[in-house]
């Protein structure tokens, strides 16, 4: 089901009466992983800070992202089809901070970082806690994003890292990894 074939299932629950700043506040306060989607292809090189991130499925392997389709590199994901993921250590925060930045183009952006190309194309930061190379499979729309729900192709995990990044109450915040 879609979120627009939901609304037409159940039509007695009204339009949301909730702010923009009101939900933004909200969530805020719910921790969030933070990582870097690259794309390459003929739709152009481009990469962002996102943390709207989830697994979805491990049969196949499948996350979602969650793209505004006003943000320049909307397009070039689509184009090229496939979706690099980076998960972030705490050494990676002004990295977070470059491609999040609205001011600096994907060429300046790519200036930072260490990158390696995966087996789809896209480009995959070196040293990440965690890198997944995916495929776009299905894409839905929502308010003003695009979820993209993503094959995970393959897979790289870190053995050095010892913690990771998660974004709280608009900051960073670190979190030790446990190793079996």
């Amino acid at each position: 089901m879609s979120l627009n074939s939901a609304a037409a299932l159940f039509p007695e629950h009204s339009s949301s009466q909730v702010s923009q700043e009101e939900f933004r506040e909200a969530m805020s306060l719910l921790g969030a992983p933070v990582v870097l989607v690259t794309t390459d292809g003929p739709g152009g090189r481009q990469g962002l800070t996102v943390s709207a991130i989830s697994s979805v499925s491990d049969t196949p392997p499948t996350v979602l992202v969650c793209l505004n389709r006003s943000n320049r590199s909307h397009q070039s994901f689509l184009q090229n089809g496939i979706v690099g993921i980076s998960v972030l250590s705490p050494n990676h925060s002004d990295l977070a901070r470059v491609f999040a930045s609205r001011s600096l183009d994907a060429q300046e952006k790519f200036s930072h970082g260490t990158w390696e190309i995966g087996e789809t194309g896209s480009a995959l930061l070196s040293d990440a806690l965690v890198t997944l190379d995916c495929v776009i499979r299905t894409i839905h729309s929502a308010g003003t994003h695009d979820v993209l729900f993503c094959e995970v192709q393959s897979i790289y995990n870190n053995p050095e890292a010892e913690h990771g990044l998660t974004w709280f109450s608009r900051d960073f915040h670190h979190l030790p990894i446990k190793r079996q």
